[in-house]
C-alpha cells in the first residue's frame, strides 16, 4: 500500500503585526498576532525560565518580550508591530523595551487598560 504524500504547508510571511502585552502584578504575557488577530507566538516569564516571585520582575518581562520577538522574526519574518499594553504591572515598560531592542519597529503604542467610570457600587464596610 502506497502512502499519499503530504503537502507541505507554505511558510507564512507576516511583515507587520500586533503585540499585546498583559502586565498583571504577578506576571507579564506577551502575545504577537497578525493584523487579523491570529496568534503567531505567545511568551511569558515562566516559559523563559522564571518561576515564583521572579516572574513578576521587569527583567523577566524583558526576556519574555525578547524571546517572543525573536521567534516571530525568525518564523514569520515580522518587522514592525503595533503595541497594545493592558494592566498595571511592573513589566509594562520593560516588555516594550524588549520588543524594541529585539529589532522590531514599533509603529503604534496604546494603553488599553480598562478603567471604571464609577460603575459598580463598592461593598459595604464591615462593622466594628
Amino acid at each position: 500500500m502506497v502512502k499519499p504524500k503530504k503537502k507541505k504547508k507554505a511558510k507564512r510571511k507576516v511583515t507587520s503585526g500586533i503585540a499585546h502585552i498583559l502586565a498583571t502584578f504577578n506576571n507579564t504575557i506577551v502575545t504577537i498576532t497578525d493584523e487579523d488577530g491570529n496568534t503567531l507566538v505567545s511568551y511569558s516569564p515562566p516559559r523563559v525560565g522564571f518561576k515564583h516571585a521572579k516572574k513578576r520582575t521587569a527583567y523577566a518581562a524583558t526576556q519574555a518580550a525578547l524571546n517572543a520577538a525573536a521567534a516571530a522574526m525568525d518564523k514569520y519574518g515580522l518587522r514592525e508591530v503595533k503595541v497594545y499594553v493592558k494592566g498595571a504591572g511592573m513589566g509594562r515598560n520593560a516588555a516594550i523595551k524588549g520588543l524594541a531592542s529585539a529589532g522590531l519597529r514599533i509603529t503604534l503604542l496604546a494603553d488599553v487598560t480598562r478603567t471604571p467610570h464609577n460603575g459598580c457600587r463598592p461593598k459595604k464596610k464591615p462593622r466594628k
